[in-house]
């Protein structure tokens, strides 16, 4: 590790700018112990706080420049307000859950306190100027979940730098000067996430200025049970870079070590590792040593159960707080009688905040609770059920600390105590229901998805053309067509991935063009599925339009807590305030072998709500669902079919412009007696056994939902059941999965049980993974023979002379 070379920060720094600094410590340290209070009294649900880091997270802020990112967890309170970015009224609000943006604007009430995100899209959903921002990408609780995507906000600065054909992008980088800021406490740097994040950083050479805060503990665990050598510095000593420092040296990281407790020493480190950071592009970890935790890790308990008195008694004495003050005196900064004077308007100025945003959220249901109350009493006027009314109604007047819930139980007791009333008794209330339901949605369920005017869900669609011209290819050959057009078109566009660049990917859908595009944009990276998920999301946010690959649909369950913990919900948990537009290509269902033919399709779907999950049944298709996706600015996995690559395609004509829509399926087969819902792979092995039941005069109606997120928004499938009366969902996920999942969309969702004269069936692989060999993938998985014979004993079922039994 370097020595920490001090630049005589006392010489730089004002007294005004010192006890500024000092009653921002104060400040942070007066709202942490007010916010546990709320919590412990009732007007929040939880509470975890920044309480004793707020020294080091003003040094940070200091060398934080306006364009950075901070990718950070929820203890980060003093950095973003040191930036100017929090009030300590917006702090209590997100405490609160106020669901106005106004009040909370990093979340709209949807995160617990100490989730901190920049609005880097206007009302519209288009981006702003982000180098106009002090930027916090929205923060995290899962541990170490805010590290991966670090990675990609660094490795864009890179490209912004590096590739001139992106320096016209000004509202996103100017020219790759920005440093991405990672925060983690150290109990959590013990997770794979923060490892293979710190591995690629040294490999890629990127900004990412990581800090670690140590106070010792993961929760009640002490560090000696989480970290070799009780140091994650010592425990990183590997990484370090090769001394004396030139371009023919090792690359690797820089490594700095400090007290969370020293003023000067933050100051100089921190500058020290901006400079070397933003100018050289070399990763830097500081870790903040000797931190401490007053309230213990969050309102859930006390650390007096787990920290003995001496431990106790050095946290108390070290408290960054106490020594900066000790600090100021002995230095002669100020007098005590200053200090003290800071510490009571500090005081008074938190519960200012704190009251203020409490009046704020407690006004912003008044009058909806207020309108209820009316309401019932009106109701019970006169009305023979108005004891039972007035019951109601005085639940909801006494109700402590009363929150929407409240109302909305009280008058749905209500219209039902008054089910059989009249209409006009009734109207007064439902028309309450109904309004504040509608709001109720877009308080807490709106914006899963893009509502930009770029929203691929708007995408029409734009049909393939095709002429006597065409050519017929293999399908990889329309994979490199259709990429190496885009390549050469939109220079926003990167691709990463395990062996996506010398050898163009695995099935040649890349081949050749990182020669001609460059290692910049079609770029290698290790077996590191997690970051390489994390380094698209952070490429995404900050306005490029990456691609990237997971070799094999089964490695995805290694990315899936970054996919589904930050992915997925971003656009959702900041209210519609950032976006990720990230497409990950991937190739999975029918090949052989265990590890090889996965299609989790039940797994993915439940967890990925927020992404579009496409897929497609050839490269043909694949290409057009590519180019709706790279228009638009949501989130999607794409599964391309693994044993396609060597069949035969017609390429259109209009490769680079033809669209296909989300959420419409395609009728593959028109037929009369029943209707086979499925996609992918299986749609070749269904069309076979269509094939072959039309030869015993069974007619088979064949549809491809192509995208299983969104299923069938303008509910094709449904007509289809109209007509058959009998419906077959069908693919090669494992029983309860998928199928499950389209049977619930069609029979539940779309009401298709009243046209059903048939049970509706499911064809889905075996409970274990395929078996290595062919045998082991007809026997585990649908085959032609499958679904010939499930066909057929349902319509052996409906005619049974027709069709005898046949085994």
């Amino acid at each position: 590790m370097i020595a920490n070379e001090h630049i005589r920060t006392v010489d730089v720094l004002t007294r005004e700018e010192i006890l500024a600094d000092y009653r921002l410590a104060s400040e942070s340290r007066q709202v942490s112990l007010l916010g546990r209070r709320d919590v412990m009294g009732g007007r929040a649900k939880f509470g975890i706080f920044g309480d004793g880091k707020e020294l080091a997270q003003i040094a940070a802020a200091k060398s934080f420049r306006r364009g950075d990112f901070r990718s950070g967890y929820y203890r980060d309170q003093t950095f973003v307000a040191a930036l100017g970015e929090l009030t300590w009224q917006q702090f209590f609000a997100q405490l609160y859950a106020h669901t106005d943006i106004a009040h909370d604007p990093n979340t709209g009430g949807r995160n617990m306190n100490g989730h901190f995100a920049t609005r880097w899209l206007d009302e519209n959903g288009l981006w702003r100027n982000q180098t106009e921002f002090f930027n916090s990408v929205c923060d995290m609780a899962p541990t170490a979940g805010q590290v991966p995507r670090s990675i990609g906000l660094a490795y864009a600065s890179k490209l912004y730098r590096h590739n001139p054909a992106l320096h016209s992008l000004t509202q996103f980088s100017r020219h790759g000067n920005e440093i991405t800021f990672g925060t983690i406490g150290d109990a959590s740097t013990s997770q794979g996430m923060f490892w293979e994040t710190m591995n690629a950083a040294g490999v890629l050479q990127v900004p990412l200025l990581m800090s670690v805060w140590d106070d010792g503990y993961g929760i009640s665990v002490p560090v000696e049970y989480q970290t070799t050598k009780a140091s994650i510095s010592k425990a990183l000593a590997g990484l370090q870079r090769e001394a004396p420092y030139s371009d023919a040296s090792e690359k690797g990281i820089e490594i700095f070590t400090v007290k969370g407790w020293d003023y000067p020493a933050l100051i100089d480190t921190y500058r020290q590792a901006a400079r070397l950071c933003r100018d050289e592009h070399v990763p830097v970890l500081i870790h903040v040593q000797e931190l401490t935790q007053p309230q213990g890790h969050s309102s859930s308990g006390s650390h007096e159960r787990y920290k003995s008195k001496d431990r106790l008694a050095w946290e108390a004495e070290y408290d960054c707080n106490r020594q900066f003050k000790n600090w100021i005196l002995d230095n002669g900064y100020a007098t005590a009688e200053e200090l003290t004077e800071i510490e009571e308007e500090t005081k008074k100025s938190a519960r200012q905040a704190r009251n203020d945003a409490w009046n704020a959220y407690v006004a912003s249901m008044q009058g909806d609770f207020d309108e209820a109350l009316d309401l019932l009493q009106r109701a019970a006027r006169n009305n023979p059920k108005g004891p039972a009314l007035m019951a109601v109604r005085e639940d909801l007047r006494k109700a402590f600390n009363p929150i929407r819930r409240d109302a909305t139980i009280a008058v749905k007791r209500a219209l039902r105590i008054l089910r059989n009333d009249p209409p006009e008794t009734r109207q007064g209330l439902a028309e309450w229901l109904r309004r504040t339901s509608a709001e109720n949605e877009d308080r807490y369920s709106s914006h899963l998805y893009s509502q930009s005017p770029d929203s691929p869900l708007k995408n029409p669609g734009v049909p393939a053309v095709y002429s006597e011209n065409s050519p017929i290819v293999d399908g990889y050959l329309v994979m490199q067509r259709y990429f190496d057009n885009l390549f050469g078109r939109d220079p926003r566009v990167v691709a990463i991935g395990e062996d996506v660049g010398h050898i163009g990917d695995v099935n040649q859908g890349f081949a050749g063009l990182q020669e001609k595009y460059g290692e910049i944009r079609i770029t290698d990276t290790g077996i590191r599925e997690t970051t390489i998920i994390g380094q698209g999301i952070g490429m995404a946010m900050r306005g490029l339009k990456p691609i990237t690959e997971i070799q094999y649909f089964d490695y995805i369950f290694y990315a899936l807590a970054t996919l589904t913990d930050d992915l997925a919900s971003l656009h959702y948990r900041t209210k519609g305030g950032q976006k990720a537009p990230l497409i990950i290509r991937t190739r999975g269902h029918r090949l052989e072998g265990i590890w090889h033919s996965g299609s989790p399709m039940g797994a993915m779907i439940n967890s990925l709500r927020g992404m579009h999950i496409v897929v497609p049944r050839n490269m043909t298709q694949a290409a057009g669902f590519y180019n709706t996706l790279i228009k638009g600015d949501d989130p999607a996995l794409l599964i391309e079919c693994l044993n396609g690559y060597r069949l035969k395609e017609r390429v259109p004509d209009n490769l680079s412009e033809f669209c296909l829509p989300l959420g419409v399926p395609e009728v593959l087969r028109e037929g009369s007696d029943i209707t086979i819902v499925t996609y992918g792979s299986m749609c070749r092995i269904v069309m076979e056994a269509a094939y072959q039941l039309a030869e015993i005069g069974i007619s088979v109606e064949l549809i491809d939902v192509q995208t299983l997120l969104p299923f069938d928004r303008h509910h094709r499938i449904l007509e289809s059941v109209r007509k058959t009366n009998r419906v077959v969902f069908a693919d090669e996920d494992f029983p309860g999965g998928a199928t499950a999942y389209m049977m619930q969309q069609v029979v539940d969702g779309q009401k298709a049980y009243q046209y059903l004269d048939s049970p509706p069936r499911t064809i889905s692989a075996k409970d274990h993974r395929p078996p290595y060999a062919s045998d082991g993938d007809y026997f585990s998985k649908p085959n032609p023979e499958d679904v010939f014979d499930c066909v057929y004993d349902i319509m052996r079922e409906v005619e049974p002379q027709r069709f005898p039994e046949l085994y």
